[in-house]
Parts: C-alpha cells; structure tokens; sequence
C-alpha cells in the first residue's frame, strides 16, 4: 500500500472487519485459487463494502478500503446536512419577524379585508 492514504484519517484499523473469499469472473485459474475479493465492515457503522475488481488483494483492500472511507464521509456529510437543516427549520418556526416585515403583512392583511368588506355590503343577500 501506498504512504499517502486519503482515507487514513477516516477509519481506524481497529474498527475494520476484514475477510478474504475467492473472487468471481474473469481471471482465470488465478481467481479460482487466490482469495483476491475484499470484504470490509465498519464495525461502528455496520457498512460494508466487497470489492473483487483486480487480480491482486491489496490492490483490493486499497480500492476496498478508500470506497468504505468515501460511504462514511458520505454519511457525515449527510448527518451534518440534516442536522442544519433542522436547526434551521426550528430557527423559521420560531417566526420571529421584523416589525417592518409585521407592518408590511399586517397592511396586506388590512387591505385584503377591506376588499372582502366592500363585496359584503355591495352584494347582501335577500335585496
């Protein structure tokens, strides 16, 4: 493997599963004998990720190993999302308003109610 992991950060050796199984497809005699294809569990999460794409295993574990880091960082981002939006829908729910804003609305509300009013007295029922 390479020095330079970009998912080194994201996952702790400890919390990895791995387990080696032969691979499937094309590959010939050596995938019937070598187990090549990577199954990777993130113990904490429970995601796992297989991966039988090359002929040699640590070009799987690699390829194996950064899927499973870009799936959690996936879910963070996702986790964060959610948790802005939240804070943000209990944020407009809280409606609190400028008093330019209410002045604006509550003049709407009065012209609209003007308007009904006038159709009430122009067309009463029974003239």
């Amino acid at each position: 493997m390479s020095t330079s992991r970009p998912f080194k950060n994201v996952l702790d050796e400890s919390e990895l599963e791995e387990i080696f199984s032969r691979s499937a497809g094309p590959g010939g005699q050596h995938v019937n004998k070598v187990s090549t294809r990577v199954t990777l569990r993130h113990l904490p999460t429970g995601l796992q990720v297989s991966v039988q794409q090359g002929r040699s295993q640590s070009g799987n574990r690699q390829r194996a190993r950064a899927l499973l880091a870009e799936m959690i960082l996936q879910r963070k981002k996702e986790r964060r999302d959610s948790e802005k939006q939240e804070r943000e829908k209990k944020r407009r729910q809280k409606g609190i308003r400028p008093p330019k804003a209410k002045r604006r609305i509550l003049e709407s509300k009065r012209r609209r109610s003007e308007t009904k009013a006038r159709r009430r007295t122009r067309f009463s029922p029974g003239d």
